[in-house]
């Protein structure tokens, strides 16, 4: 006949928090093991694909964990992915590009339209 088992801990309920396995013990009795939940890979917070070099952990394991275990040495490691960093560095360039562009547009309209001076032309070709 198959062998009974019962919860050891309080929890009587087939819960996600409550997952077991059956393992037999040197004894010859079966006993429930309680296996804990798996860890998430921590994803980017803009594209949210997961983090690359980023081991998944629980938040409780996260918390002993070193620094260098749950970041990349880059800017925004372990929160943003490299494209995404990527994409915020050149968006801020352009912006602060057009910022100055558009500062050298007014200040040419304050002092006024300029005379255009004559442009050097090119050189006539030599003849042979």
């Amino acid at each position: 006949m198959v062998q009974r088992l019962t919860y050891r801990r309080r929890l009587s309920y087939n819960t996600n928090s409550n997952r077991v396995k059956i393992v037999k013990t040197p004894g010859g009795k079966l006993t429930y093991q309680y296996v804990k939940k798996r860890g998430a890979v921590p994803k980017c917070g803009d594209c949210k694909v997961e983090l690359p070099g980023i081991k998944a952990s629980r938040p409780k394991q996260r918390m002993t964990m070193t620094k260098r275990l749950k970041t990349v040495s880059r800017t925004y490691g372990g929160s943003r992915c490299a494209k995404c960093v990527r994409l915020r560095i050149v968006r801020a360039f352009l912006i602060e590009e057009q910022r100055i562009v558009a500062m050298v547009m007014k200040s040419k309209k304050l002092t006024g339209p300029t005379e255009p001076t004559a442009q050097p032309q090119a050189a006539s070709q030599k003849s042979k």
